[in-house]
């Protein structure tokens, strides 16, 4: 991927430089964050940059972007999500075709019969990954509230985009420069102390903390590549964090696994100009604020409402409830966690981070199942007993129909020989 050589100074990006999105942003939960400084990972590529605003008359509408000639057709939705008007402020992560998108939103109150007394717009950018949008959050943020003060007033984002546009090498489209499973780790150690700063300071832990021992039951349904729809009402970022969450559950590193798997794909926020997208998909990650979803069950398998996780499917339904394996996994990474946070404060081990903690967690979980599943693959009489899901981490019979069900899913040919005394 091409940079430009010309760059703009980044002054021209904002009248503040310590709002300029290379700067990197660590304050509170929602900001860009690492464990380790930050250093210059890849090339950026912008591929538009956008305002949208609320008009009174028309509805949401696309009043600025950069190229003149992107296709932005719903947009304009995605950017400021149904029942955004509720909120002072929100940021969004979205998907629109083979591009993700962020944006930020704000809304203001004016003295204005035609705005209605309130003025809202949302700024945003569309990139082929989403693995470094966050960067310019702040960024986001403060152009939002300027737009709002000084409508019509484009200058900063003009020079932002002349800057941060990319060009892709012939031959390379969105589509396959877009990385495949974004939220995986890579193998080698080295790349993935790069890979932490994808995401956002207490993502991980405050999505731990929010479901508790049930993050061990969305952990089985992400392993399974189940369509998950997430519904909170407004603000939307704090539930598309919960989407990439969702996703760091089902990392698997061991080669050649999930090859037979269907993809996991984050959609992020979703609305109703997304169901026929939807309806073509076989797995995803998605989140909504509107309450029509919940009955167009056709469209996802696994309903997260607040801390209600629910399926309408009658073979998944058992694993909706935490078993005693769930509940000792869970204790375990708490004593982890607890561990790192003793640590830290005696040994001033600043070097270590939660979020790493908890995805690594999920990680070896992960990899050690399908280790034993590898082996017994490869072993003469390819059976599958119940030391096998013990050493797994698994409980024999509670866990006894996620394993059928992975053994479906991931195409392993063994044979499970785990009684189940539910049936003669």
């Amino acid at each position: 991927m091409a940079r430009r050589t010309d760059r703009s100074p980044l002054l021209d990006w904002a009248e503040d430089p310590a709002l300029s999105p290379e700067r990197e942003v660590r304050p509170g939960y929602g900001a860009g964050s690492s464990c380790r400084p930050v250093t210059q990972l890849e090339d950026d590529h912008i591929a538009a940059v956008f305002v949208v605003t609320f008009d009174s008359r028309s509805g949401n509408i696309v009043e600025w972007c950069r190229p003149h000639d992107m296709d932005l057709e719903g947009v304009e939705f995605k950017s400021m999500a149904s029942g955004s008007h509720r909120v002072q402020s929100d940021f969004i992560y979205f998907r629109k075709g083979s591009y993700f998108g962020l944006s930020c939103f704000a809304n203001m109150p004016v003295e204005s019969e035609l705005e209605r007394g309130a003025r809202m717009k949302s700024v945003g950018i569309l990139s082929p990954s989403y693995t470094l949008l966050y960067r310019y959050m702040q960024f986001l943020e403060n152009q939002v509230r300027h737009q709002l003060e000084i409508p019509g007033h484009y200058t900063p984002l003009e020079a932002f985009y002349e800057d941060k546009k990319g060009v892709l090498p012939v031959g390379v489209n969105a589509q396959n420069c877009q990385p495949a499973i974004h939220w995986l780790p890579p193998l080698h150690k080295h790349l993935y102390r790069e890979m932490k700063i994808t995401h956002p300071a207490g993502c991980m832990s405050q999505f731990m903390k929010f479901f508790g021992e049930q993050i061990f039951v969305l952990w089985k349904f992400a392993l399974l590549r189940k369509r998950i729809l997430i519904f909170s009402p407004p603000p939307v970022g704090v539930a598309c964090y919960r989407v990439y969450c969702c996703c760091c559950l089902a990392t698997v590193t061991l080669p050649g696994i999930g090859m037979t798997a269907p993809e996991s794909k984050p959609f992020f926020y979703v609305n109703v100009a997304d169901i026929d997208t939807l309806d073509d998909e076989i797995s995803y990650v998605a989140c909504t604020t509107e309450k029509i979803f919940e009955h167009k069950q056709g469209l996802y398998d696994i309903y997260v409402d607040n801390q209600n996780v629910k399926t309408h499917l009658e073979y998944l339904q058992p694993l909706l409830k935490v078993n005693s394996a769930d509940k000792e996994k869970y204790r375990r990474l708490n004593d982890q966690r607890q561990l790192l946070m003793y640590t830290q404060e005696v040994d001033g081990d600043s070097g270590s981070c939660e979020e790493d903690l908890i995805i690594l967690f999920f990680m070896e979980q992960n990899n050690r199942i399908f280790q034993i599943l590898l082996e017994v693959a490869s072993s003469q009489d390819k059976t599958l007993t119940a030391d096998h899901a013990h050493s797994m981490g698994l409980d024999p019979q509670s866990d006894r129909n996620f394993l059928l069900n992975l053994l479906d899913v991931y195409g392993f040919d063994v044979m499970l020989v785990i009684d189940n005394p539910c049936c003669p």
